[in-house]
């Protein structure tokens, strides 16, 4: 047993031997690569959660979707409800849709998070809103698991505006691209549903990262970066 085990044992969240042995197996998260976009295999996330605040709010359920070799693979698709007994109802509870019920009766968050990452392997992640999807998800992961999140994670609702400007569409939503690429979409505001979504505007917009150059993960972090500090920069 090393050392930092010894302490998660003490100090840290309590897992099972089962659970300890599953969290140790996981593999590193792989730094974005400069191969082509076409040959990655990408995990699009999006979260239904009890608020806005990333460091207060509880996580209640996990989409994703996998986009491998350049297409959605339907058949890689990772979706629960994380179960909670504390949770009061809300205005929140109105828009995602997820009863107390549904909650009440959810996934134990250890296990269900547990299972999220072994789906998430060392893929990197996408979502719209990114920020604070991986704020609450590093929060969830550090307080049932003990974990930290070291996935890079890409955010959609960056790299639409960055990839097609003549869009005009600066602080635009997720139904907003969804209009824009004039995508039919069946359900929103379910993390699944609303996973999918962003995962076909990934695949819109690494079509335009390609046309201008862009043909991998590390290329569009780096443009990206240098787009946030020109939003940045005073006008001259």
């Amino acid at each position: 047993m090393n050392a930092f085990t010894s302490w998660l044992q003490r100090r840290g969240p309590q897992l099972s031997a089962e659970q300890r042995a599953r969290l140790a197996r996981l593999p590193a998260a792989a730094p974005l690569s400069e191969g082509p976009l076409a040959g990655e295999r990408l995990v699009v996330l999006d979260l239904e959660t009890s608020g806005l605040d990333p460091r207060r709010d509880q996580l209640l359920a996990i989409g994703a979707v996998v986009i491998r070799d350049g297409a959605i693979d339907l058949a890689q698709q990772f979706e629960c409800t994380l179960r909670s007994e504390r949770l009061s109802p809300g205005a929140s509870t109105l828009i995602h849709g997820l009863a107390p019920s549904a909650i009440a009766a959810g996934a134990e968050p250890t296990e269900a998070l547990l299972g999220f990452l072994e789906f998430l392997g060392d893929s990197p992640l996408l979502a719209f809103h990114a920020g604070f999807d991986r704020g609450v998800l590093s929060r969830a992961l550090r307080q049932q698991l003990g974990y930290r999140l070291q996935h890079p994670c890409l955010d959609v609702a960056e790299l639409a505006p960055l990839l097609c400007p003549q869009a005009h569409l600066r602080e635009a939503g997720l139904d907003d691209w969804i209009g824009h690429f004039g995508l039919r979409v069946e359900q929103r505001h379910h993390a699944s549903a609303d996973a999918l979504a962003t995962a076909e505007i990934a695949l819109i917009l690494f079509s335009h990262a390609r046309r201008q150059g862009l043909d991998s993960l590390a290329a569009l972090a780096r443009r990206l970066q240098r787009w946030r500090q020109r939003q940045l920069a005073p006008s001259l």
